[in-house]
């Protein structure tokens, strides 16, 4: 199974992402923008969620689509968000239509990134609503990783933090899986001594450095370098596929994908942690066998999400007290 085009969730056919960040702020939004609409479910693990309208994706809610999704640093005050997003939807008359009345459906994750350093003495007026809409207005095929979005003022086991992506291509007939990942794991990523990627396995090509364990990584110590305190953590992502999938077959997707971050992040989900990963359908291809299908976009999801997760560390720099691996490796440049 080969990468798609981009090694980017955008591979999956009819999505954009956009991104925007305040260098001064040190947080950032990301917004997954479809052409049309898109069909959503969410898994949530973990002691400190954040997020917004997760009720109304339950399987048995009456809406079935949504609009936009919304990953953003802030924690509570990022929820703003998606009242950007919310008004750049509505302006272009795309929402939910109850009678004469528009009403985007945009659901919201965040992560705490509140005590990086950043200048959050922003007063009386939030700066999501703004970073969100900047975001929306930027939504491309292609988009940065690593100091972007939602990315952007993160941190993780013990790495400067990012955001992250990768595709992957899973039929002849070109159905694709994605994802999107802002990685604020209070877990580590890496194996202790070698510095590999837990997620190594799943590397395609050396799209985060090729670096393999070693005999002197065996073991099963806990390490969570962070040294962060409840709720001040959070990994966030979105697994993707053109394949076409219902409500529930999308929170099934995206509990299989939710082992992707449990495979790259260990531990994952902890009381520190408000894990959060949608499952998303663009349903362009459908399934010949509902049952087989989902489990083989599942499998790809969980892989897909774990190499998003170490390319968004892979690819972060630096920023202020925090080192990013590659600084500390020795990488040079990007590795794609």
């Amino acid at each position: 199974m080969q990468p798609g085009k981009l090694n980017l969730i955008t591979d999956v056919s009819g999505l954009l992402v956009g991104n925007a960040h305040d260098e001064d702020l040190r947080s950032g939004v990301t917004v997954l923008v479809p052409h049309g609409e898109l069909v959503a479910a969410v898994d949530s693990r973990g002691g400190g969620t954040g997020s917004r309208e997760f009720d109304l994706l339950r399987p048995e809610a009456t809406v079935q689509s949504v609009n936009a999704i919304v990953l953003s640093g802030g924690s509570a005050f990022g929820l703003d968000a998606a009242g950007g997003v919310m008004a750049c939807l509505r302006a272009k008359g795309i929402g939910y239509r109850a009678g004469t009345s528009i009403v985007p459906i945009v659901p919201t994750a965040i992560l705490f990134d509140l005590n990086n350093g950043g200048d959050k003495d922003w007063g009386d007026s939030s700066p999501y609503p703004a970073l969100g809409q900047t975001a929306f207005d930027s939504a491309s095929v292609n988009f940065d990783q690593g100091n972007a979005g939602a990315g952007f003022g993160a941190n993780a086991g013990g790495f400067k933090g990012g955001l992250g992506s990768a595709s992957v291509q899973v039929a002849d007939d070109g159905t694709t899986v994605g994802a999107l990942v802002a990685v604020n794991s209070v877990g580590a990523v890496t194996y202790p001594v070698s510095g590999a990627f837990y997620a190594w396995g799943s590397e395609a090509g050396n799209e985060f450095g090729g670096v393999l364990p070693v005999a002197e990584d065996r073991g099963n110590a806990v390490r969570m370098p962070k040294l962060a305190g409840p709720r001040e953590n959070t990994t966030i992502g979105i697994v993707a596929t053109d394949a076409a999938l219902t409500k529930s077959q999308c929170q099934q997707f995206a509990i299989m994908a939710h082992q992707g971050l449990t495979r790259a992040i260990r531990p994952a989900n902890t009381p520190f942690d408000g894990d959060v990963v949608f499952g998303v359908s663009t349903g362009i291809r459908p399934l010949a066998d509902p049952v087989l299908d989902l489990a083989t976009l599942g499998a790809h999801a969980a892989d897909c999400l774990a190499r998003a997760v170490a390319r968004g560390i892979f690819e972060a720099d630096s920023q202020g007290q925090s080192v990013s691996y590659r600084e500390k490796f020795g990488f040079s440049c990007q590795t794609n």
